[in-house]
């Protein structure tokens, strides 16, 4: 029986939502936000759907204590009018922040001890509050982090040299925002390192990180939020939870070095996170995962 809970019904939750179910991924879902009528709304709006479909999700509305048993939180509430178009993730800081206090008691109330995915934003600084204030082994909580990052750096450079994105590898690293920045040195197409492509092609890595950084805000600056790519990440990193997969990849993770979390290569399963995958960056990198580091922690600070 795979039970998952989706806390906070937006764009992005409600995605999430609804391809759980087109995809039969949940046998059973919780449907959860502060927005009674909108919670019913998508509610019904999937029941519908059940009548379509090949499987059957038994959707269990505005019910925390049904959390008890899940295998899988994902919490993904904000308030997206408090975000301006400056590329500032922490516009929704001190709302979320607020909120944290209220949905973690819950969840701890109701016994919950599955895996809990963070998409709310700032990630890094929102999954280390979840954290704390849930009890939660540091390995039961993750953020969905620098995953989402990467695919957009992984888009960036297909675009550039017509190559299919899932064709190259590697990692952006850091926060999830404006400090990120994609490790160079990591990131290969085809096993070619890219430092090699970009001599080969005439690439300018710094426009290339540029264009992933700024993803996000080309979306955004269309639709006024973004939700499929993201929506895609978390249910990635749930079934990597349901089918313990030991998925590589990076997501934001707790560092004992920093003492928080960011976004770092992890490998994802059945307990959380399997393991921190401790990766060799160079001296510039290892500078600017230190840099990103002082943001989040500098912001963290500014809660207490």
């Amino acid at each position: 029986m795979r039970k998952i809970g989706v806390i906070g019904l937006g764009h992005v939750g409600a995605t999430i939502a609804y391809t759980l179910v087109t995809k039969g991924i949940a046998d059973e879902l919780v449907l959860i936000d502060s927005n009674a009528e909108k919670a019913v709304a998508e509610e019904y709006d999937l029941r519908d759907t059940i009548s379509r479909l090949d499987t059957f999700t038994k959707i269990i509305p505005q019910k925390y204590s049904a959390l008890q048993d899940a295998d899988v939180i994902i919490t993904a509430f904000g308030n997206i009018s408090s975000i301006k178009m400056d590329g500032d993730r922490f516009g929704e800081l001190n709302y979320n922040a607020k909120v944290v206090s209220e949905v973690a008691q819950k969840i701890k109330n109701s016994g919950f001890n599955g895996v809990l995915i963070n998409i709310s934003n700032p990630c890094d600084v929102i999954t280390t509050l979840l954290q704390r204030q849930i009890g939660l082994s540091k390995k039961q909580v993750l953020g969905t982090g620098t995953f989402l990052d990467t695919a957009r750096m992984q888009r960036a450079v297909g675009q550039a040299i017509h190559e299919d994105p899932k064709n190259i590898s590697g990692y952006v690293l850091g926060e999830h925002g404006e400090s990120q920045f994609t490790a160079w040195s990591t990131v290969e197409i085809k096993g070619h390192p890219i430092a090699e492509v970009a001599s080969a092609r005439g690439l300018d890595l710094d426009e290339l990180d540029q264009r992933a950084r700024r993803g996000g805000w080309l979306v955004f600056s269309g639709k006024h939020y973004t939700c499929y790519a993201i929506a895609t990440c978390a249910i990635k990193l749930t079934l990597a939870v349901l089918s313990d997969a030991h998925l590589a990849c990076p997501t934001s993770v707790y560092l004992e070095n920093y003492a928080h979390y960011i976004g770092y290569p992890s490998v994802i399963g059945r307990q959380g996170v399997i393991e921190v995958n401790k990766i060799n960056l160079t001296v510039e990198e290892q500078a600017k995962l230190d840099n990103s580091a002082k943001v989040i922690s500098e912001k963290l600070g500014t809660l207490k």
